[in-house]
């Protein structure tokens, strides 16, 4: 059921991304965002409501992304319902109240997982590796531990090169991923294809 929900929250995700490819490149909607910005992205990303601007009007693409924020933004990529989650139980100590029903919408829905047993890291910066997990694992790749062989950092990166999932990242495997740097990667997901069963 978990998989079906992902598959139809990417469908209408990609739907509306669709609709809005005519958005053009040239002016953006933030004033702190320039042509050097990953705009597009930026901009289907507020569209669908996926990441927005803060209360002055600013996207700030070159802040740092959390691992508490990064499970925000995953939640509403795939339109997980957070409002049943609050007060869930997570085996994490390290979560801020803000973001309790965000990581444990992703936890429950296997998305993400702790840097330790009892820590999510959520003031850690998150990396290119992590956040191209995380949407990988949305798009049902990395079900079970098997499938990361010997290397998981390896694995993922293989497989995240391979579906162009870093297309327009300039960012290092394990280097913290700005905001402008995870809007790209989230508009990548959208249109990369989901993973396909094998047999």
């Amino acid at each position: 059921m978990r998989n079906l929900k992902r598959a139809l929250s990417l469908a209408l995700s990609t739907v509306m991304l669709v609709g809005m490819m005519a958005v053009g490149t040239s002016a953006a909607s933030y004033a702190d965002v320039d042509s050097a910005d990953n705009v597009e992205a930026i901009e289907v990303m507020k569209a669908v409501s996926v990441m927005v601007g803060d209360e002055n009007g600013n996207f700030n693409p070159d802040k740092n992304v959390t691992r508490a924020e990064m499970a925000v933004v995953m939640a509403n990529l795939l339109d997980l319902q957070v409002e049943d989650f609050v007060g869930a139980s997570i085996p994490f100590t390290d979560v801020p109240q803000w973001a309790h029903s965000f990581v444990a919408a992703c936890y429950a829905d296997g998305i993400t997982g702790g840097i330790s047993a009892t820590q999510y890291g959520s003031n850690n910066s998150i990396t290119a590796v992590q956040a191209a997990l995380m949407m990988m694992k949305a798009l049902g790749y990395f079900q079970y531990a098997s499938d990361f062989e010997n290397d998981w950092q390896l694995t993922t990166l293989r497989q995240a090169s391979k579906i162009e999932l870093f297309d327009g990242i300039d960012t290092a495997a394990t280097e913290a991923m700005t905001r402008n740097d995870v809007a790209q990667i989230a508009l990548n997901a959208l249109t990369s294809s989901m993973v396909e069963n094998d047999g």
